[in-house]
């Protein structure tokens, strides 16, 4: 992992906010960086955060990219029998979070694109749109009675898992009959 950690003031901070010539202004980039953490340590954070005295607005931009975090559920299980909770991961390509003179944190997603891609993404909108008009006919003609029987069998399915679900439910509720889904 990459960590660039920038710290500006006076004069020269003037070009990114006229607060950052008074209190300075913070840039970080964080790049490459994975992490596992359990969210017990997320939620343990509240009392590090509060103060009794209102902290001076530094302006600052933290920009994230290319970084993966995993977070764990290490609270008590619930039901002995359960394999647990599935870790989430959160992937972030490029993000960027902004605090400005007014104190207030923006969010922002870095989103460029080549040139070369958006011609080709055009280009294939338009073979999309073309290749739709001029089969719009053999598809009613054609594939009418497949899509028929297509939706038929899902019908089913969505029914059978609908009855899956309720069974289920039941059974949770013998021994847990408060359980809300």
């Amino acid at each position: 992992p990459e960590v660039c950690l920038r710290l500006e003031m006076g004069p020269s901070a003037a070009v990114h906010s006229p607060l950052a010539v008074q209190n300075g202004f913070l840039h970080l980039l964080v790049h490459s960086y994975t992490a596992e953490l359990f969210m017990s340590s997320l939620t343990n954070l509240g009392p590090f955060l509060e103060d009794e005295i209102i902290p001076e607005v530094i302006p600052m931009e933290i920009e994230v990219v290319d970084a993966k975090i995993t977070l764990k559920d290490d609270s008590p299980q619930i039901y002995p029998t359960s394999p647990g909770p599935v870790p989430i991961t959160l992937a972030v390509d490029h993000v960027i979070v902004k605090r400005r003179d007014d104190g207030v944190f923006y969010l922002t997603a870095e989103q460029e694109k080549p040139v070369s891609v958006l011609q080709e993404q055009k280009a294939a909108a338009q073979c999309v749109s073309a290749a739709l008009a001029a089969g719009t006919r053999g598809l009613q003609l054609k594939e009418v009675p497949e899509l028929q029987r297509e939706l038929q069998t899902m019908k089913i399915a969505l029914a059978e898992a609908n009855m899956d679900k309720a069974r289920l439910l039941q059974e949770i509720r013998k021994y847990n009959p408060l359980f809300q889904l």
